[in-house]
């Protein structure tokens, strides 16, 4: 008992820090695309459909991962960790079939027996757990026996995308958009273009998925990502602001204007976020740093004092 109460005086501490560290854990190094993951941290999709959201916000890991240790230290060891609503939503196209490995060994076994199809319910149950050397092995599969499989294709790109492999995932997703293009797939393709630096090609593919799914958040997010780097800023906005709404949208454009370094730009943006919702507490402390950066002491003081006067509004 002695042991478990170290450990959990340690894990609290962590706990303590990390939540300390949420607007940093923005700026580290971390998995994923750093322009789509800086949109992600404001609660916005973005990035790959059907495969990058499930690793989820860095910071919400941070937070989560005590809480997990609780559970191993505490709980059983025997708990399945079940697949959620979502999860089941991202993939849910042909019916699926639990494949338990962890207590059934021989769902490891690759064999090009079966249907393409099968192999593709079972390439997409890999992805989905995490086991992307297995799931690119079964979507394999399932294109070399039905080349015209387009979600194998898409889904055999996601796999290679979140393994690092860029060019064979952007092959994966050309090869899927020929033989059809439906908004999920134009968006891969898109984002895997604007991951390689190819932003007007990045853009005119998310605009035609724009097209197919005009409401779509994460399609939306992403094309503002690349207009952005075009420096198409208002565009973006637009683009963003479609997504989220206009809060939202102003605070995503600033944040993006930070990373390019305009500085008045992104002060422009943040401004009419605050026009919008005046307590917002994270345009308040953008702006106080920022003017103090671009000379304006007297308006980074003024910001600093409707932050602070908001903080003690919520503590009474």
């Amino acid at each position: 008992m002695k042991k478990r109460r170290l450990i959990a005086i340690s894990i609290a501490l962590i706990l303590t820090i990390a939540a300390t560290a949420m607007w940093s854990a923005a700026t580290i190094q971390r998995e994923g695309d750093p322009d789509a993951n800086v949109l992600e941290d404001s609660g916005a999709e973005a990035g790959t459909a059907n495969g990058h959201k499930k690793n989820g916000n860095k910071v919400i890991r941070v937070l989560a991962a005590p809480f997990k240790a609780f559970g191993k230290l505490f709980g059983s060891k025997d708990r399945l960790q079940r697949m959620n609503e979502k999860d089941g939503e991202n993939f849910a196209t042909v019916g699926v079939s639990r494949i338990n490995d962890s207590r059934y060994p021989e769902a490891d076994r690759m064999s090009v027996s079966g249907s393409a199809n099968e192999h593709l319910v079972a390439g997409r149950e890999f992805l989905l757990a995490g086991r992307l050397n297995q799931a690119i092995s079964e979507l394999s599969t399932a294109v070399s026996l039905d080349p015209k499989l387009t979600e194998a294709h898409n889904l055999l790109g996601v796999a290679y995308d979140k393994k690092g492999f860029g060019d064979r995932a952007k092959e994966s997703f050309e090869r899927a958009v020929k033989m059809e293009e439906d908004a999920d797939t134009l968006n891969n393709l898109g984002f895997s273009l604007y991951q390689n630096g190819n932003y007007r090609a990045a853009v005119d593919r998310l605009k035609r998925a724009a097209k197919l799914a005009p409401a779509d958040e994460r399609i939306l997010n992403n094309l503002g990502l690349a207009l952005c780097r075009l420096g198409k800023i208002e565009e973006a906005y637009k683009s963003f602001a479609r997504a989220t709404g206009p809060l939202t949208g102003n605070l995503n454009t600033a944040k993006m204007l930070e990373r390019f370094g305009r500085e008045d730009d992104a002060i422009r943006y943040y401004e009419a976020a605050r026009q919008i919702d005046p307590n917002n507490s994270f345009a308040l402390r953008r702006l106080a740093d920022l003017y103090q950066r671009t000379g304006r002491a007297t308006d980074s003081d003024a910001a600093r004092a409707a932050l602070a006067s908001n903080t003690s509004s919520v503590g009474k």
